[in-house]
């Protein structure tokens, strides 16, 4: 049975926000109220770090670390923890996040009574942003956006910035790196560089022209 080859399917293009869509819904949620703040460190979080949405909502105040070498300690898919490095944005985010909150401990972006966000709250948190930012990203309002787009969008970050392939898979936790081809086939602006570092084939446009057609002639003079 394990020789059997599994079904072939249509395989869906991998869909991802650009660097203005990106920041329009980062600048989506009000930061003048506690939710809001939340909603905006945890998306800043999903778009830098690539984390599964269970991975994220599972985060402690004590999974991270904003010294020197600043990283979140990951529990991620199978039971398999990692650490993943932060950026210098979302460490400001965070350390503001953590400081005004009442204690060090419990989750990192809890409800309002202190306990785990849900997917579905994520989720539905998510499309409220979505569809404030799509008032000044008009991009915005054709694309249905799930927490996991927000992973694909890091990887293609890291990708167009030049990262392996490899370095990508052991970033988002992936068990192999076959899983990240995905990103790889998605990435235009790769292939776009890669095309323009070829040899030009020397082919000059234009159309063809007959030495003598007299069969044209004829049939324009009907």
């Amino acid at each position: 049975m394990l020789a059997i080859p599994s079904k072939r399917h249509q395989r869906t293009d991998v869909t991802y926000l650009e660097p203005a869509e990106v920041t329009a819904l980062l600048g989506a949620p009000d930061r003048t109220t506690i939710a809001g703040r939340r909603d905006h460190a945890l998306l800043q979080m999903a778009v830098t770090t690539g984390m599964r949405i269970s991975e994220l909502t599972g985060l402690k105040i004590t999974d991270i670390h904003l010294g020197p070498g600043a990283h979140a300690l990951c529990h991620g898919k199978g039971r398999k923890d990692r650490g993943t490095p932060l950026d210098r944005e979302t460490v400001a985010v965070l350390r503001v996040f953590i400081a005004e909150r009442a204690t060090t401990h419990g989750y990192l972006f809890p409800t309002r009574t202190g306990t785990r966000m849900s997917r579905d709250a994520v989720a539905a948190r998510l499309n409220q942003h979505t569809a404030t930012a799509a008032a000044t990203c008009p991009s915005l309002a054709g694309k249905k956006i799930t927490p996991h787009i927000l992973r694909h969008t890091c990887a293609m970050r890291l990708l167009e910035a030049g990262s392996d392939a490899s370095l990508v898979a052991l970033f988002l936790g992936h068990e192999s790196v076959e899983t990240t081809q995905i990103y790889i086939h998605a990435n235009m602006k790769t292939k776009e560089a890669a095309l323009a570092r070829t040899t030009p084939t020397g082919t000059t446009p234009g159309r063809y022209q007959p030495a003598d057609d007299t069969l044209l002639a004829y049939l324009q003079s009907l």
